[in-house]
């Protein structure tokens, strides 16, 4: 459990998103939000891609880093700056 928290919190933190600006961006309540990142709860394959979708309206980039690192388990070492 946590793969796609570890990976939105990477996201989160290195886009300067707030986990209440996807929950609001989202339409959904904060604490969904803080139990995916805290890795208390993962969010289903259709949420992901809500997350995706969201970050995307919010910022590209962060959507991109976002499926990377979730692709990736949240692993960091494959990025290719």
């Amino acid at each position: 459990m946590g793969r796609a928290g570890k990976a939105l919190r990477q996201a989160l933190t290195a886009y300067e998103i707030s986990q209440n600006q996807l929950a609001t961006t989202m339409g959904i309540g904060h604490a969904n939000v803080s139990r995916w990142v805290n890795e208390v709860r993962d969010p289903g394959g259709e949420t992901i891609l809500e997350i995706r979708e969201a970050l995307q309206r919010m910022n590209p980039a962060a959507a991109e880093e976002f499926i990377r690192l979730y692709l990736n388990g949240g692993n960091d070492s494959s990025r290719s700056d």
